[in-house]
């Protein structure tokens, strides 16, 4: 019998959603009511983070974390600020190791991303301003700026103890 025929086929690649959920969301509008009396448009910062947390084996939960702050840029008042956390419960076996990273950094963020645009634009109409329209966020490439900045970083720490 040949080695081929002796080792055990791999095991498929299991990748599910478990659940899609809210898990904290926030508005804060510190200038009401002076600020729907404001009829200019205002200057929006977004400031966006990624986590992942394994939850037991096979099991992982990916939150995608947004601010967003919209301020007058003549007063630099806030009119609002939105913090929303959208996550996901993944069920993800049999990845070799060296994707499970990518998966966990851009494959679930990539899914839970337009629950949270939602959320966003919805939270803002109901706290009287108009719809937050967020655009579309390609998360490969955030995830390799970020690999390219601590390989960098960790380029820089070794010249300095040598």
């Amino acid at each position: 019998m040949t080695e081929a025929a002796t080792s055990t086929p791999p095991a498929t690649p299991i990748f599910n959603i478990e659940k899609l959920y809210v898990k904290d969301l926030s508005l804060e509008i510190p200038n009401a009511p002076a600020v729907f009396l404001e009829h200019t448009n205002p200057q929006i910062d977004l400031q966006l983070q990624t986590q992942a947390a394994s939850v037991e084996e096979g099991v992982f939960e990916v939150v995608v974390t947004i601010t967003v702050t919209a301020k007058l840029p003549e007063k630099d008042k806030v009119m609002f600020l939105i913090e929303a956390k959208q996550a996901g419960i993944f069920q993800i076996r049999n990845i070799p190791a060296e994707e499970m990273e990518n998966v966990l950094a851009v494959m679930c963020p990539n899914i839970l991303y337009p629950y949270l645009r939602e959320v966003v634009s919805d939270v803002a109409v109901r706290g009287g301003f108009a719809p937050v329209l967020l655009n579309p966020i390609n998360f490969d490439v955030i995830y390799q700026q970020q690999k390219q900045q601590a390989l960098a970083q960790a380029e820089a720490a070794a010249t300095v103890k040598h």
